[in-house]
């Protein structure tokens, strides 16, 4: 296999390296509740995958085997499918880690409003 191969499998291996830190930056629980995790990422990525599939089946795009690894799950690229898992979790993330940033802004802000002013 050639280093052009890894390249996509690469970019996932990005978008999880610069996500996971905000696990224990942000104290996230996310992980602790995977059956949610799990249901999210298929209620996500299910429908773009059955459309992927029905879309390279049709012909309205392939994938170079220059550029993705030889193992294929029900004809796509294996780096294809782990998309569909990756950038979901990826997404959820980036929510959360959000979401925590707003709040304890906002428990800062309105702890400053509730003392008394002298």
């Amino acid at each position: 296999m050639t280093l052009q191969q890894y390249s996509y499998v690469a970019m996932l291996a990005f978008c999880l390296a610069g996500t996971l830190p905000l696990i224990p930056a942000f104290r996230l629980q996310v992980l602790r509740q995977p059956r949610r995790v799990l249901l999210t990422i298929a209620a996500a990525g299910s429908p773009f995958l059955v459309w992927d599939l029905f879309a390279t089946e049709a012909g309205h795009w392939w994938f170079d085997d220059a550029q993705t690894l030889p193992w294929r799950v029900a004809g796509l690229p294996f780096e294809e499918v782990a998309f569909f898992v990756v950038i979901p979790l990826v997404t959820i993330l980036t929510f959360e880690a959000v979401k925590a940033v707003r709040l304890r802004v906002r428990g800062g802000s309105s702890a400053r409003q509730g003392e008394e002013v002298r």
